[in-house]
């Protein structure tokens, strides 16, 4: 049987599909609702002075499947990483300075060649004492031990 010029099997398939299309973009809508909303809101985000006073004149020890690779981040933005522990050294320099700072409750580092020398920066969060959860701007986490 046509229904509108078409056969009504096709009718039932259009309005299954655009059923399926309509609750699809009422749940993409509600998650970027919810996604969207700022760290801050939920009790995650750490403020720039709270970054400043958690890693400043520390060193921060980050967990990796190769090994632990402290970085020691002082006071006047300078950082130094060392993956000599690791057995990485053959990728890359296994030890080097670079800068850190604080911009948008943001910490951004760049090393001179880790990393081809590009800026990254992380949200920071307290896990607990004497711990940080780090989510770098490409979606990559982890926890970090301050000491």
């Amino acid at each position: 049987m046509k229904l509108f010029g078409r056969n009504r099997s096709y009718c039932v398939a259009d309005q299954f599909s655009l059923v399926i299309v309509v609750k699809s973009s009422i749940i993409a809508l509600t998650l970027s609702f919810a996604l969207a909303r700022p760290a801050v809101a939920l009790g995650n985000g750490m403020s720039d002075s709270d970054i400043r006073a958690a890693i400043g004149d520390r060193t921060v020890v980050l967990r990796t499947t190769y090994g632990s690779i402290p970085l020691t981040y002082r006071s006047d933005g300078s950082v130094t990483g060392d993956g000599s522990g690791t057995g990485l050294g053959r990728f890359f320099a296994p030890k080097e300075t670079g800068q850190w700072w604080v911009s948008e409750s943001r910490m951004c580092q760049k090393f001179p060649t880790w990393y081809d020398g590009r800026t990254f920066c992380f949200t920071l969060q307290n896990a607990g004492a004497g711990k940080l959860k780090w989510t770098r701007e490409d979606g990559y986490s982890g926890i970090a031990e301050i000491r």
